[in-house]
């Protein structure tokens, strides 16, 4: 089933007409929610690291094991959101980046959490969210009218760029 608007012609394609979608503005919200997290997590993932450790390599480490899974998965990641439904691999991974962030959450609540806990989280984190953006990515075109096609992926790129001014404050805040 096609979610794309369809039988409707925009009179003049605003930069924020994308958003008068329901499901793209839904996914949207929830997406600039979910890089602000990404990022809060970030940051706190990098404190904690300081507080349990104060070796540089080993907190220099939650930050590649964040990232390394986006330079091992980038082509199966695009590949598998060009055969799988979209819309069901982001369900997956947002709930697999739910999950792992939510054990985190535990363990640290717990005092449990330790070097490597925290290391292999974030790996899982990344892992999450190396599948998800191609899925996103590709998802765009279906949600909004071609004409305002360069609109939403224009709001995407606000949307993570708002994020990383954000999330890194609220992490440090919090």
């Amino acid at each position: 089933m096609d979610a794309r608007p369809t039988g409707q012609q925009s009179a003049a394609t605003s930069a924020w007409a994308p958003l008068r979608w329901p499901i793209f503005r839904a996914l949207w919200i929830a997406s600039v929610a979910s890089y602000v997290g990404t990022w809060m997590q970030e940051v706190g993932a990098a404190w904690l690291m300081a507080t349990l450790t104060a070796s540089p390599l080993v907190i220099s480490l939650v930050q590649s094991a964040t990232t390394l899974p986006v330079v091992l998965l980038a082509l199966v990641a695009g590949a598998l959101a060009d055969v799988v439904d979209r819309r069901r691999l982001l369900l997956v991974t947002q709930g697999w980046m739910l999950l792992a962030s939510g054990l985190l959450g535990v363990l640290t609540l717990a005092g449990w959490v330790d070097e490597r806990s925290l290391l292999l989280l974030s790996f899982l984190l990344g892992i999450g969210a190396a599948l998800n953006a191609p899925a996103w990515q590709a998802i765009v075109p279906e949600l909004v009218a071609r004409e305002e096609l360069h609109a939403a992926l224009t709001l995407n790129g606000l949307g993570i760029n708002m994020a990383r001014a954000v999330g890194p404050a609220l992490g440090g805040l919090l």
